[in-house]
């Protein structure tokens, strides 16, 4: 993982934590990092806090407004302001599909207040603010002129449609009529590092892991609650090249990954496969590369190394099972790919 950290200017932190025994390990696992998208997850848990307290169901439906549109994966978009959408609906598409606007709509439901809750209970120094994912939006380009931080959600839409940066930023200047000229920052890169340097949506790896390992043990939820969120974290479909391409053929892994401009993320529980089960939690976030195909390598990297270390494997390293996903290379020839 350090060779990882030192590749042409990417940095990649990690927190490794067995949770039935063994040495947990740490790089710059105690440093803030942006979590994009794993922010999710506490919001999940908060939400599922209200049902099993009988606050709503998740059947209950939850009005789509118009202030909750924001570019993402996902089908929420397609419905039209004030359609009414189950609560269960809105985990799938928020963990399934990393949905933002579902995200917004739960935000709305719960309110902040019990999102931040959640992870000052867990790592009360371990986490910044999370915010509303629209207002992601809106604090980035609040970067570049004030007048952005009051963006309607189909203005976020449009935005995300433009095809470059300097296409964004002329139609970002149209709508707000300030000319590109007079904005306080000349790229939209600078942009968004001013808003990663607020710490908005960030924390460290370990407190992050510290929330992973208490859900996994059931102490954030009730039992009902607990199964059903990891469920849905088994069944996420985002970033397919990550960890999970790197673990032995039969491990379960149920995570959330964050996506967002020069910050990747992938945090979950995975579950090894024989007996005896073991169960270990891996947070793993890089930043300082654009480029999701060589962010993805790294996090892949860093699941295979997870299997070359034998925790999952029956403590055997560089167990054969390590190298049956197509394209890792061999166990015991660790390169980057």
């Amino acid at each position: 993982m350090a060779r990882l950290d030192t590749a042409d200017g990417l940095r990649v932190g990690v927190y490794v934590r067995p949770l039935d025994g063994g040495r947990g390990f740490g790089l710059h696992a105690d440093q803030s990092w942006y979590l994009a998208s794993t922010v999710k997850v506490p919001v999940a848990v908060a939400v599922l806090r209200g049902v099993a307290r009988g606050a709503y169901t998740l059947d209950t439906p939850v009005t789509l407004r118009a202030d909750d549109y924001v570019d993402g994966a996902g089908s929420t978009n397609s419905h039209a302001a004030g359609a009414p959408l189950p609560v269960r609906y809105l985990l799938e598409q928020m963990i399934i599909h990393s949905d933002n606007t579902a995200s917004d709509m739960l935000i709305g439901l719960v309110g902040l207040d019990q999102v931040n809750a959640v992870t000052a209970e867990v790592a009360p120094a371990g986490f910044g603010p999370i915010t509303r994912l629209a207002e992601v939006r809106r604090a980035t380009y609040g970067q570049l002129v004030p007048a952005a931080q009051h963006l309607a959600g189909r203005n976020l839409l449009v935005l995300r449609q433009q095809r470059s940066d300097d296409e964004r930023l002329q139609y970002l200047a149209r709508i707000v009529q300030v000319p590109v000229a007079d904005f306080r920052l000349p790229t939209l890169g600078e942009a968004y590092d001013a808003y990663y340097a607020t710490g908005l949506n960030s924390g460290r790896l370990d407190a992050y892991g510290e929330l992973l390992a208490q859900l996994a043990d059931g102490r954030l939820l009730p039992a009902e609650q607990t199964g059903y969120l990891l469920g849905l974290m088994e069944r996420v479909v985002t970033g397919p090249q990550r960890i999970r391409a790197g673990l032995p053929a039969g491990a379960r892994f149920a995570h959330k990954t964050g996506t967002q401009r020069g910050r990747f993320c992938d945090a979950g529980i995975v579950r090894s496969a024989g007996t005896p089960v073991r169960r270990v939690v891996v947070v793993a976030c890089t930043r300082g590369e654009l480029s999701l195909v060589r962010a993805e390598r790294a996090l892949r990297e860093v699941g295979a190394a997870l299997c070359r270390s034998g925790v999952l494997t029956q403590g055997v390293p560089d167990a054969p099972s390590c190298a049956a996903r197509p394209g890792l290379p061999a166990a015991g020839r660790a390169g980057v790919p």
